[in-house]
């Protein structure tokens, strides 16, 4: 049999932290609480501002496509994640472990791309708030959406597809708890030098642009802020893009621990739990962050509790 089918035939491996049983079980735990924490709470932001006709605004927007993203990336991992570590069967699929791979690298990609968006959106309501509503029409924003998600699918066609054309000579042990593109970069038989640099030069593209942008429009609204007069408006910038910079730090800290090192030096315990933090516990963080800071948001979610206690209510008479 060629050696290059046997993963194809047999699946993989997820080792996880096979080696640590009692670690396994309290993880199980942590990770279907912040997943339902995300459930409900990004949820919650969609629909809160969908239902709130205050919220029609592009920020809004962004944020609803946040929240959308965060559930759809969360779902894509964990309910394979709660098998891993519940059971004793440690294995996926072929088929499994590259949907998993191609759909992680998309929505991870879009997260990078996305936070840039927002952070030029909170720029332009900053910095030219006269003509805001007229540069971020809904027209631009939905093709800005659209724009972020065609380009992450094309990022994550080329190195999910270059990484599983490497030979893996029979390998199909993944030291991970998913099928991350390191892990599987690592189990192949040859040289993947070549590979590591096509991941590191358009991770420079997916990750450091991205950031520069954001960096560069908050140098710009950090000035904007300084020269207000206001004091509740200072203070409801800062509220604003407070929110924003809070989840972009953490976001971002993460990637670029993981990803943009060449060869990869961070160890492999530590490379699962930043994996764990960026894409369980990270989406969960994002409603409290954006909620906490944004008294809009806080206003929508309580009318939407009222509509559904009044609903229940209602039922419950009748």
């Amino acid at each position: 049999m060629d050696q290059r089918n046997y993963t194809s035939l047999h699946g993989f491996i997820l080792l996880g932290f096979s080696d640590h049983p009692k670690l396994e079980m309290v993880l199980s735990g942590v990770v279907t609480v912040f997943y339902l924490i995300t459930l409900v709470g990004n949820t919650a932001i969609i629909l809160a501002s969908l239902l709130d006709s205050h919220l029609h605004t592009p920020m809004y927007f962004f944020l609803r496509n946040l929240s959308l993203l965060d559930l759809c990336f969360t779902t894509s991992i964990v309910p394979q994640m709660l098998v891993n570590l519940w059971g004793h069967d440690k294995t996926i699929s072929y088929v499994g472990c590259v949907i998993q791979l191609y759909v992680y690298m998309w929505f991870g990609s879009i997260e990078c791309l996305l936070l840039a968006v927002m952070s030029y959106d909170r720029f332009t309501a900053i910095c030219k708030p006269l003509h805001y509503l007229v540069i971020m029409n809904p027209h631009l924003c939905l093709k800005m959406v659209i724009t972020v998600w065609s380009i992450s699918l094309a990022n994550s066609l080329v190195l999910c597809t270059l990484t599983l054309n490497l030979p893996r000579c029979g390998n199909n042990l993944l030291d991970h708890f998913l099928c991350e593109l390191p892990a599987m970069v690592k189990i192949a038989c040859i040289d993947t030098t070549a590979v590591e640099m096509s991941v590191f030069a358009l991770g420079i593209v997916i990750v450091l642009t991205p950031l520069i942008l954001i960096l560069i429009s908050y140098g710009y609204i950090a000035k904007a802020v300084l020269r207000m007069k206001s004091k509740a408006g200072q203070r409801k910038a800062v509220n604003t893009c407070g929110s924003h910079l809070t989840v972009v730090s953490i976001f971002y800290g993460a990637i670029i621990y993981l990803y943009l090192q060449p060869g990869n030096n961070a160890s492999k315990e530590q490379g699962k739990f930043l994996t764990l933090f960026y894409t369980i516990i990270t989406p969960s963080l994002n409603p409290l962050i954006y909620t906490l800071r944004n008294k809009d948001m806080k206003d929508a979610l309580k009318k939407l509790m009222r509509v559904k206690f009044t609903t229940l209510k209602r039922n419950w008479k009748s």
